[in-house]
């Protein structure tokens, strides 16, 4: 059965009610029993009349379920009445044994067509056509050749395990040269770097035409590059450059040059490198105008490695004149480095670096433009990061905060976003992997229905097919389970990864807020000095949060500084209630630890703002780092404030009602982290001493890797 949305646009509000109905297209009756959630937790079912009803905000993916029915995916975008309606699916494939007879020839290929038609635009299509070609096919050599289709509409859309699977078992119905190479490609992507060399070493070079050849040395460059063997990379793009400039392969030798360069920049030659890129930006300059730019762009930012910024201005002038171009002929895609937006913020970027301010702003200003207008969040948000520290820099400090304030907007939007990729991303692959699996049993089946075609005919080679067509079954469902153990891996993992990224977008809303208004309050007093210095150190702490907000782990290097940092913060805006001391034991190697970036944060806020702020006399807060053993070390937080107890009952009665979600959100990340990575974090809170003043003392034990 298949779903159809459609909706009735109303008044929209930050939250609000979504009404809508579930109903059979043909008859209009009702569906009862429909379950309806939404990604941030709420969850209905429709009643007797096929309605519901759910409170949702502006954004929100609508999830529809029912045993009876394709799961429909629907995203908020304002206070609408939707109505579902189910009906049958006219394009779902059936299957029987009889379809499995010998059949025309023309007709697999007509499939095999469309699957390649399909390939870019609809992989779900495109993967029932090769299912259908499959059913047609009549020999070895069909099958081969539609397992390699198979393999190029996995590679197309990054499903690189599957894609070796395919090629695997193209190759095991036909032996050809080309789907090694497409095999030896796909295991390099899917970072299988040793099959992938063991691949190409096998292939006779000889039974290879001479764009092969290129490839062949082409490929074992990039695998050799991926590997940092860089002097085996130059000679393997050295050979194919023989073979290319021999037989006259043009956009070869100027591709081959290029990565000559690259593999040159890599290794820290760079006048090797210049020279090499110099002649494939020559080369490039004759072919057409969308590989011209796309090397200038390489070339750009090869002179942004050697700091030569003003030659990669001027590469990247030009690039833009050409992208222009390109744009009213074609489409560009966002992940594109052929995008205005794109190379305005390189140019901007590059002005920074020269401390050419004046120039860069503009550039900055046009790119986050252009990445609104063409919705590129990515470069929005690092352009606009940019502004803010070209505005700091340059001494604008009011421009500067409210460029930062739309940076961590533009950053909680791409959070939401990247939060939707990764779930319509596991939706795909989930699906993708079904098909698999039901192509696969698909073949098994058609395996064994040849074979009893095979008995009917030849009675001698029953025992000798049986055993074979066993052989095969049995394979193929290993390779299924196989598939199903590592999606199901996958899944557990970006499962974690998204609720870790979620625990940090919540770190430290309150704190943020606090700072500001400490700003403010100094501003309003006419305090510019002193609000210029506390924000500076307040800009760089969060600029440090920031960038390392995608981490599970940084160096407890790294977290020191913050630590110090955020510290110092706290002090200067209670220098009168307490006094602080960090003690670092000079015996432990820091480089050798790592911890979850602003782990122990929240336990000087809780010591700061629930235990010193409200004593009487000035307290102390006192952090210390010991090592205990040769792979741990033990941090503890100790602080002579009002302690935990004493603290909840000075809490107003809204306050009471208010539930801090900051030790919550810790000892999510600490056990899931330990999940993932074998119990790395151990945290300890209790009671300091026993005394009027409390006081609290918390002990964290971080293991070394």
């Amino acid at each position: 059965m298949l779903a159809q949305v459609s909706s009735k646009t109303q008044n929209s509000n930050t939250t609000f009610t979504v009404r809508g109905s579930v109903i059979e297209s043909d008859t209009k009756k009702p569906i009862t029993n429909v379950n309806i959630e939404v990604n941030g937790g709420s969850y209905t079912t429709t009643d007797f009349s096929g309605n519901f009803r759910i409170e949702v905000k502006k954004g929100d993916e609508l999830t529809v379920k029912h045993k009876d029915f394709e799961t429909v995916y629907y995203i908020i975008e304002s206070n609408e009445r939707i109505t579902i309606e189910v009906k049958p699916s006219a394009d779902e494939l059936q299957y029987s044994k009889n379809k499995y007879s010998r059949t025309n020839p023309i007709l697999f290929k007509s499939l095999i067509d469309s699957a390649e038609t399909n390939l870019k635009k609809d992989a779900k299509k495109s993967i029932q056509f090769i299912e259908k070609a499959l059913g047609t096919s009549n020999s070895a050599q069909e099958n081969s050749e539609a397992y390699e289709v198979l393999g190029d509409i996995y590679v197309f859309w990054k499903q690189y395990d599957l894609a070796v699977s395919n090629y695997r078992i193209s190759l095991q119905n036909k032996d050809a040269n080309v789907v090694k190479l497409k095999l030896a490609s796909a295991y390099k992507f899917n970072k299988n770097y040793q099959e992938s060399l063991q691949t190409y070493n096998r292939i006779n070079k000889k039974e290879l035409s001479n764009w092969q050849l290129v490839q062949l040395y082409e490929g074992l460059g990039d695998v050799h590059l991926l590997t940092m063997s860089y002097e085996a990379s130059i000679n393997a793009f050295k050979e194919g450059l023989k073979v290319a400039q021999k037989h006259a392969i043009s956009s070869k030798i100027t591709d081959l040059n290029s990565k000559i360069a690259q593999v040159y920049n890599a290794s820290g030659e760079n006048k090797k490198a210049e020279g090499f890129f110099n002649e494939s930006l020559k080369l490039a300059n004759n072919q057409n105008k969308k590989r011209a730019v796309e090397e200038k762009i390489k070339v750009a930012d090869f002179q942004n490695n050697i700091n030569n910024y003003s030659s990669e201005i001027e590469l990247r002038k030009e690039a833009i004149k050409y992208i222009k171009d390109i744009q009213r002929d074609s489409i560009i895609d966002n992940k594109s480095d052929l995008t205005l937006q794109k190379q305005n913020y390189k140019i901007g970027s590059a002005f920074a670096l020269k401390k050419d301010y004046v120039n860069a702003i503009p550039y900055l200003k046009k790119s986050i433009e252009e990445a609104d207008d063409r919705e590129d969040i990515i470069v929005q948000k690092d352009a606009t990061r940019k502004l803010s520290e070209v505005y700091r820099d340059a001494g604008e400090f009011d421009k500067a905060l409210v460029a930062y304030q739309s940076y961590v907007d533009l950053v909680d939007k791409l959070y939401t976003i990247k939060e939707q990729e990764i779930s319509q991303a596991a939706r795909f692959s989930k699906d993708i992997v079904a098909k698999q699996n039901r192509i696969l049993s698909l073949e098994s089946d058609r395996a064994l229905s040849e074979s009893k075609y095979e008995l009917n005919i030849e009675q001698a080679k029953r025992q000798k097919l049986i055993i074979y067509s066993l052989i095969g079954g049995l394979f193929l469902l290993l390779v299924a389970a196989f598939l199903m153990f590592k999606y199901i891996k996958q899944q557990r993992l970006a499962n974690n990864l998204l609720a870790l990224k979620s625990l940090r977008s919540q770190m430290n809303p309150h704190f943020i807020f606090n700072a500001l208004n400490s700003v403010n309050s100094f501003i309003a007093s006419n305090d510019e000095r002193t609000a210029n210095k506390y924000l500076t150190d307040f800009s760089l702490l969060m600029r440090a949060v920031l960038e390392n907000s995608e981490e599970d782990f940084i160096q407890l290097e790294k977290e020191i500084e913050l630590l110090k940092l955020y510290t110092k913060l706290e002090h200067f805006r209670f220098q009168d209630k307490f006094d602080y001391n960090i003690l670092i034991d000079e015996t432990i190697n820091v480089s050798e630890f790592v911890i979850p970036p602003m782990l122990l944060q929240p336990y000087i806020e809780n010591a700061v703002w629930h235990g010193l702020r409200y004593k009487k006399t000035k307290g102390f807060l006192e952090i210390s780092m010991a090592q205990t053993n040769a792979e741990e070390i033990k941090i503890t937080i100790t602080d002579n404030g009002i302690g935990r107890e004493k603290s909840k009952a000075l809490k107003t009665e809204n306050q009471q009602k208010q539930t801090s979600k900051g030790m919550g959100n810790i000892k999510k990340r600490v056990a899931i982290l330990n999940a993932m990575y074998k119990d790395k974090v151990d945290v300890y809170v209790d009671d300091f001493q026993d005394a009027e003043d409390t006081g609290t003392k918390v002990i964290v034990t971080l293991k070394k890797d």
